[in-house]
Parts: structure tokens; C-alpha cells; sequence
């Protein structure tokens, strides 16, 4: 489902359904250089850092860049803004008025920018905010599971 355009006829598309609904961020305890990006366009590079210093099997990261669908195996695992535009145009932001036509849950959604040492930043599908370490009391470290997992990949 497309989410995002770039305005020179590429953009964002995010996968119809989740990818995952129980796995962790990864690493906990490890810093992942590179893996601050928060702009969009910064997801992919985002999820080859997070895979170059986090190797453990079944992570988020993992989980998009191992996807193959509709063809496609360039899946990756969406910054924190690219998160929020999914958000606001195909889920429950109904930025466009289309309703919440990526089917996504009402709960967290894990982004590929890694927050510190322990956390990385979700956003609440069910409400208008994204967290990070410093505001949720350390809810989402990347060792917690239960945020959902939507790739996205560019065209």
C-alpha cells in the first residue's frame, strides 16, 4: 500500500499485513552505529546497520529484510518518520480520509531508529505519538516483543 511519494514518481509502499506481532527490536545492551536515522529515507539504511551489529535471528530488522512479497525481497523495517506516515495516511491517523486502510493494529509498530543503548522508538498506532526512551519508562527496550513488525520497502 503505498504511504508516501516522493514527488519524482518514487515513494513508500508498506506490506498489506504485519510481518509479526511478538519480536523483539534486538540487541539490547548494544549500541548499532548507524541506526539513528530518523528521516524518511533513512529506513533502509537503518535495518542493514541494525543486521551488521545485531546478528541475532527473528529481530525485527531481520524479519523485514528477509521478506519476500509480491515479488520484492528489498523489504526493510521503517525509521521513526516513516513509521508516523504510515500512520497518518493508511492507518488510524486518517490524514487522507481513507480510513484505516493498511489494517493495522491498535498498538505499538517497531521503527528501525534506534533511541540508546537499550530502547528504540515505536509509534502507538492507536494514538497520535511516537516513543522513546525518555518518555515511556523504558516500556520499549529492545528486548520487549510485543510491538508489531510492518516492512515497507521504496519504488
Amino acid at each position: 500500500i503505498i504511504f508516501w511519494l516522493d514527488g519524482n514518481g518514487g515513494g513508500l509502499i508498506a506490506a498489506p499485513t504485519d510481518q509479526s506481532s511478538n519480536a523483539q527490536w534486538g540487541c539490547w545492551g548494544t549500541n548499532i552505529p548507524g541506526a539513528g536515522g530518523t528521516a524518511i529515507g533513512t529506513g533502509n539504511q537503518n535495518t542493514f546497520d541494525i543486521l551488521s551489529g545485531c546478528t541475532v535471528p527473528g529481530i525485527a530488522a531481520d524479519i523485514c529484510h528477509t521478506l519476500t512479497l509480491g515479488g520484492y525481497s528489498d523489504w526493510f523495517l521503517p525509521s521513526k518518520d516513516e513509521l508516523n506516515e504510515m500512520y497518518l495516511n493508511i492507518g488510524q491517523g486518517n490524514a487522507l480520509g481513507l480510513g484505516n486502510i493498511g489494517g493495522f493494529a491498535d498498538n505499538y509498530y517497531w521503527s528501525s531508529t534506534e533511541d540508546a543503548n537499550d530502547y528504540a522508538w515505536v509509534e502507538n498506532f492507536n494514538y497520535v505519538n511516537q516513543y522513546g526512551n525518555y518518555n515511556n519508562q523504558n516500556s520499549f527496550g529492545k528486548n520487549v516483543s510485543y510491538p508489531n513488525v510492518r516492512a515497507v520497502r521504496a519504488f
